[in-house]
């Protein structure tokens, strides 16, 4: 047996069924609802702004609390007419009305039931109509019932997956027993569109509200399981701490959902109209064609599509065949050079000869140049100037510390985060095939288990074997020939012989004084003023001044201390500015030096002051420039033992031994008892013991101070030598002549011996060194012991003695020169 329902709309909320067909004709206030459905049992708050609609609000609560609540068709509209308005609604009862101070109001309705508008009955205050009630039968039928279940069953599956609903709701809506009520609770909770819901509102027949109800559920289901499977896919995709790669990823995952135009097409398409562009090697273009294709295959969320990728990036970004063309004015390019560089002659010269025969024969291969010298000198900054004379890009690598041949070659991409060398990478910096480029500090790469960096640049270096460069990263044969390398080293010992072979050395030595001066005045002195906010109408130096702190506040080949001490001048000069109100001009000179810089740091000129027994002044080189050496003999009682100090190396050591020997084998000539060795201690003393020494050109000074400390005889104070002993007393030539005789010159020093095979050198020494200072070329000891002792004419020259017996002694050819190794001192 079914039971029927019946649901009526009266005009008053007391009215009985005989008065409903009266209460049709009522005029009733009508609320004009914005993207908002209200349906019959809900409760909702509403933001009233326009004036009519708090108007229509006001006439409810004047008569007896009842509003007709229906929704705009559009809702932007903000006067809207008949038309503009659905003629299905909702019959409310305003529960509480709120005014705010911003004028609008919040009112709280709650839905009783359906209503259709007959006619509009509207005015100027406020919007009003005129309703019929809507009359709904509700037959209770098995079908119904199993409709009911249907929808309970599927709500309870959509508050479970979606987790914005509280649990509770499940339960909640399965207790109501009206299938009208549990419709319009439900559609309130499901996230359609304001118009699929307003459809719901107009449908009156239950069974068919419950079938839309149901298909609107699934609907929303089947949009919660693909945001499941889409979340689900994300998050295997995405590490834990990647908040933004996974936002990426969903966007991503969603248009392909949707079926949207993949992105990876285009960035493979993009990859191949760049591969177009370039002029590149055959066997180049073929390798990125094959990986692009191979990367056309993979998945785009694969760690070896991101490998392929990069691979591809790296090969695309380097400069093939897009070179700098050569400023060759020679003109142009010798300005350049002298103005951001003084002195410095041979460097420039070999610049300005490669850019004369490329102006020439218009293409050459690009020269390696090696520029040994001490710090400060102007090396690596030479290279930028280099750059700017041939009108090329600019690029340094810095191999101190260097110690993976990787790091010049490359890693192999089977490594994870595997990298092209720094040659490569350096390149792609660079944007052209033919930079100028500088690798700095070549001498002090080092060796250990991970290979060896040194010999990784021989290739590179190698003008017959760079034309086809192999990085391990690209794989391909990259051409460095007309790049223009420049390296930069203190000192070649540390270089291996094969990587000196393949460059061009040229030996920069130390500034002389005269140099040092014309560098302050024409660069150092304009650059600290800009940088301390200076001009030359506040601050000027002396020429003596700048003397004054070349030779008593520097000791060095470089400027650089000279450009700091300059530099703390400018700084106590410019706070002075700073302090006053009219601030005077400030001339620096040397009566007022010490009150900037305080006392002076060095003793210029560290000859000695009057002539001593067993001291003689030596020369040595370093990697700083070169340094005067004295070295002190002394004789005391004793049995023949021979005691060496001073942290002096193996090869000094035997200098001093073979010194030693010498002397004891001339002792005769010398007039000295054969035996005197017997009766006496020698002691060989080198100051600075804390300072490592070694090499062998103090060997003539060994001899010298040994024959004065045992003859009692005084060397002069201005007189430096330097030069390798034999024990049949030959003088043999040293290494750094040129930083040895700027070394003598720095300290005063009038006259110096030096081996006569290193004659030929004194070309490469200053004019203003050899004008100051009296050279004499020494062929053995006997000539240094007559120009250093003084020996009374009875003591005959030692060579002299012999040649009647031994002529053929003299006449022997002389040893080849020894490596050019000189002194080695290590700070």
């Amino acid at each position: 047996m079914s039971k029927e329902k019946e649901t009526m709309i009266f005009r008053n909320p007391g009215d009985s069924p005989q008065s409903s067909e009266r209460g049709t004709g009522r005029r009733i206030p009508l609320l004009p609802l914005r993207d908002i459905i209200v349906f019959p049992h809900m409760v909702v708050p509403l933001f009233v702004g326009r004036q009519k609609s708090i108007a229509a609000l006001e006439a409810a609560m004047d008569s007896d609390q009842v509003i007709l609540l229906a929704a705009q068709k559009e809702a932007k509209t903000n006067e809207p007419s008949e038309a503009d308005i659905h003629s299905v609604g909702t019959l409310g009862k305003v529960v509480q009305l709120l005014r705010l101070p911003d004028g609008t109001v919040k009112v709280l309705v709650e839905g009783t039931h359906r209503a259709r508008i007959i006619a509009f009955d509207s005015d100027e205050k406020y919007f009003a109509a005129r309703m019929e009630p809507v009359v709904e039968q509700t037959e209770i039928t098995p079908e119904l019932e199993a409709l009911v279940r249907s929808v309970n069953t599927s709500f309870e599956a959509y508050v479970r997956a979606n987790k914005k609903m509280p649990p509770e709701l499940a339960s909640t809506v399965s207790a109501l027993d009206d299938p009208s009520r549990l419709a319009d609770t439900i559609v309130s909770h499901l996230g359609i569109k304001l118009e699929d819901k307003q459809q719901l509102l107009e449908i009156f027949e239950v069974s068919q509200r419950l079938e839309k109800v149901l298909g609107h559920m699934r609907s929303e289901m089947e949009i919660l399981e693909v945001e499941k499977r889409i979340r689900s896919r994300v998050k295997k995709q995405m590490e834990k701490t990647q908040k933004e790669y996974y936002l990426n990823e969903q966007m991503r995952a969603i248009q392909k959902e949707l079926g949207e135009k993949d992105e990876f097409k285009n960035e493979i398409q993009e990859l191949e109209e760049k591969l177009a562009s370039l002029e590149m090697p055959d066997e180049v273009r073929e390798k990125t064609e094959k990986e692009i294709r191979k990367l056309k295959m993979m998945s785009p969320m694969s760690a070896e599509a991101t490998v392929v990728r990069n691979y591809i990036d790296w090969i695309l970004c380097l400069p093939w065949g897009d070179y700098t063309e050569d400023c060759i004015d020679l003109g142009r390019a010798k300005e350049i050079l002298d103005e951001d560089h003084y002195g410095l002659e041979k460097v420039k010269d070999r610049i300005l000869e490669y850019l004369a025969v490329t102006k020439l024969v218009g293409a050459l291969k690009g020269p390696i140049l090696c520029l040994v010298g001490p710090p400060g000198v102007g090396k690596t900054s030479l290279g930028r100037s280099i750059a700017r004379a041939t009108g090329r890009e600019f690029v340094r690598v810095s191999l101190g510390g260097v110690r993976d041949e990787a790091e010049i070659r490359g890693h192999r991409r089977t490594y994870i985060g595997a990298l092209p060398g720094k040659i490569i990478q350096s390149l792609k910096k660079a944007g052209k095939g033919n930079p100028v480029f500088l690798l700095d500090e070549v001498d002090k790469m080092s060796t250990d288990f991970r290979g060896d960096p040194a010999s990784a640049m021989l290739e590179v270096l190698d003008p017959e074997q760079n034309g086809t460069f192999n990085d391990h990263y690209l794989d391909v044969d990259y051409d460095l020939s007309k790049v223009l390398f420049v390296t930069t080293a203190n000192t070649l010992d540390r270089i291996p012989r094969p990587l000196q072979d393949r460059m061009e050395i040229i030996r920069i030595a130390g500034y002389t004084e005269l140099e040092k001066l014309n560098i302050a005045k024409k660069f150092l002195l304009a650059k600290e003023f800009e940088a301390n906010g200076l001009d030359d109408g506040q601050l000027s130096f002396s020429d003596n001044a700048l003397v004054s702190i070349i030779r008593r506040y520097t000791k060095e080949a470089g400027v650089r201390n000279l450009e700091r001490e300059i530099a703390s001048v400018c700084r106590k000069v410019a706070r002075e500015v700073a302090s006053a109100d009219d601030p005077k001009p400030i001339r620096v000179t040397t009566k007022n030096l010490e009150s900037y810089l305080g006392p002076f740091k060095f003793r210029y000129g560290r000859a000695e002051d009057a002539p001593m027994v067993g001291v003689t002044t030596g020369l040595a080189w370093t990697e700083l420039g070169g340094e005067l050496l004295n070295i002190e003999v002394t004789v005391l009682p004793g049995k023949g033992k021979l005691t060496i100090t001073g942290s002096l190396g193996e090869v000094m050591q035997e200098s001093a031994q073979a010194a030693m020997s010498y002397v004891r084998s001339r002792a005769h000539e010398l007039g000295f008892d054969q035996e005197f060795y017997q009766r006496i201690d020698v002691h060989i003393h080198v100051p600075e013991g804390a300072i490592p020494k070694d090499g062998p050109s103090a060997g003539i000074t060994l001899a010298t101070s040994l024959v004065s400390a045992l003859t009692r005889l005084p060397v002069p104070p201005d007189l430096a030598m330097t030069g390798e002993i034999t024990l049949r007393g030959r003088v043999l030539p040293i290494g750094g002549l040129k930083e040895k005789m700027m070394a003598a010159h720095r300290a005063g020093i009038k006259k110096v011996l030096i081996p006569a095979e290193n004659e030929k050198d004194l070309q490469e020494v200053p004019q203003l060194v050899l004008k100051a200072i009296e050279v004499q070329a020494v062929e053995n000891v006997d000539e240094v012991l007559h120009a250093a002792l003084s020996l009374p004419e009875g003591r005959e020259s030692v060579f002299v003695a012999e040649a009647r017996d031994d002529i053929a002694l003299l006449t022997m050819p002389l040893p080849e020169a020894t490596a050019a190794k000189g002194d080695v001192v290590t700070h």
